[in-house]
């Protein structure tokens, strides 16, 4: 079959001229109506999966004529099935489900694959890639996600790895260049963990062991107020359940009343006690200190792990990657009632 011959680099280009030329030009250049049930998606963007093979396929080495529209089916077993095995994303109008988009969980997983020798990368046959696949499916179980029966499969998982190529500056400085179409989350990560080995292992490494001691499912868990942090949505529940475990919760505040017999937040010393009367004594909430990538399941929390914080800090905390520690955010407080007192002050 002819699409069985598509190759990565190939739909890559048609992708940049998709790009290039938007996608009016582009489906009349090679006379394609609209996708009605299968869309190729990059990112937050979508394109048009049946034109994009057969435009790709006039990109083959030695093959320069597009396939036409009535060359083939755009269906689930021809277009769909061949670009996910190219390693592409693919969205379906259909019931049936789709692959989500990569988490950054994943993306964590992945990256610290392709560090292990970014010279030269596991194949999409090797155990290592098989090994990850395994990994993501207990992942996206404890997540509450799913897809359909190639959901991170090896030609997918090895794709996405070496789609951290691009970013490489090794490959960059010698002409080369990686997987050009991927997602703005993996820039993102690289960014941000490419350049620390030891955290990125340190991360990958505690996101591997909550996934083998068969952490609880999480689902679609509700972070409510809690920005994702850097190292992923896993460990950012396990975060999240350690601060709200009542028990842990209330032998803090018993341990904060033993010692200096009041509830105090350690960013910027509000007590409820003393804003709102009887109505607040007895509250706060606690956020706990330690590096996400410290933490395993199972382990036992300290009361030392755990601050005690008002509810507005506790949130501003958790605002956005990445996330203030405790004297951040007093020293962020500090500063803004210091300009705010000299702006009081008389010209």
């Amino acid at each position: 079959m002819a699409l069985a011959d598509l190759t990565r680099s190939a739909v890559e280009l048609a992708l940049a001229e998709y790009d290039r030329v938007g996608a009016e030009r582009f489906l009349a250049k090679y006379r394609f109506g609209k996708a009605r049930k299968y869309f190729l998606v990059v990112g937050e963007r979508e394109y048009h999966s049946k034109a994009i093979a057969g435009a790709a396929y006039g990109y083959l080495p030695g093959k320069p004529v597009p396939l036409r529209s009535e060359d083939f089916s755009g269906g689930e077993s021809t277009v769909a099935h061949v670009l996910r095995n190219l390693g592409f994303d693919m969205r379906s109008t259909e019931a049936t489900p789709r692959n989500p988009t990569w988490t950054r969980d994943e993306l964590i997983l992945a990256l610290d694959l392709y560090m292990e020798n970014p010279t030269s990368p596991p194949g999409k046959t090797s155990s290592k890639i098989a090994k990850l696949s395994e990994e993501l499916s207990k992942l996206a179980a404890i997540l509450g996600v799913s897809g359909d029966t190639e959901f991170r499969n090896s030609n997918g998982i090895y794709m996405k790895v070496m789609n951290f190529r691009r970013f490489d500056p090794a490959f960059a400085a010698v002409g080369k260049s990686g997987l050009s179409h991927g997602g703005r989350e993996e820039e993102l990560v690289w960014n941000e963990f490419s350049q620390a080995p030891d955290r990125l292992r340190a991360v990958a490494s505690a996101i591997r062991a909550a996934i083998e001691a068969g952490a609880d499912r999480t689902g679609q868990a509700d972070l409510d107020y809690i920005e994702e942090a850097e190292e992923g949505r896993l460990l950012t529940v396990l975060h999240q359940r350690r601060e709200r475990n009542r028990k842990l919760v209330e032998a803090r505040k018993r341990k904060a009343l033993d010692q200096t017999h009041e509830l105090r937040c350690e960013a910027c010393d509000l007590s409820f006690a003393d804003r709102y009367g009887a109505h607040g004594d007895g509250f706060i909430e606690v956020h706990h200190v330690r590096p996400l990538h410290t933490l395993r399941e199972g382990d036992k929390t300290a009361l030392s792990d755990l601050a005690l914080v008002c509810a507005n800090c506790h949130r501003m905390l958790h605002r956005r990657k990445p996330w203030l520690s405790i004297a951040q955010l007093r020293t962020l407080l500090n500063e803004i009632a210091t300009a705010a007192h000299h702006q009081s002050l008389p010209a």
